[in-house]
């Protein structure tokens, strides 16, 4: 059954694809070039460039992110409780879209906050989706 909730965890999956996909482009790109052995990348990126470095980040918060918010989303889908994760399903999707962005594209003071703010959003809606997840399964 197509939700408003299959929608966002779809899109997370593959919001994590696209970013695992530029990272191992970026790596092909450097070892196509001769500037880097396939045995040098270190897994945080750490000896390659500063943005390839918040790539690797913006990914792994993807990741990290997933078993929390893609499992509240895929139990709601489970147990036919999207009526509780489909209005704000895709403002946590958009909140991630936006974190990771903001991730790519800076670590300034300003940067960081906003990005802060996007992953609150995800946290708060999180905690939201839990309580409401739970009482409905204690009814």
């Amino acid at each position: 059954m197509q939700t408003t909730s299959a929608i966002a965890v779809t899109g997370l999956i593959a919001w994590t694809l696209v970013l695992l996909l530029l990272m191992e482009a970026g790596r092909i790109k450097l070892v196509l070039a001769g500037a880097f052995d396939v045995r040098q990348f270190r897994p945080d990126n750490g000896n390659l460039s500063p943005l390839m470095q918040r790539l690797t980040r913006a990914h792994a918060n993807c990741i990290e992110s997933s078993p929390v918010i893609g499992g509240l989303l895929l139990t709601a889908i489970a147990t036919g409780q999207t009526a509780v994760t489909d209005p704000l399903a895709l403002i946590v999707l958009s909140a991630r879209l936006l974190q990771s962005l903001i991730h790519l594209a800076s670590t300034g003071v300003i940067a960081v906050n906003l990005r802060f703010l996007a992953f609150s959003v995800q946290i708060a809606i999180s905690i939201y989706w839990s309580f409401c997840l739970l009482r409905a399964f204690m009814q």
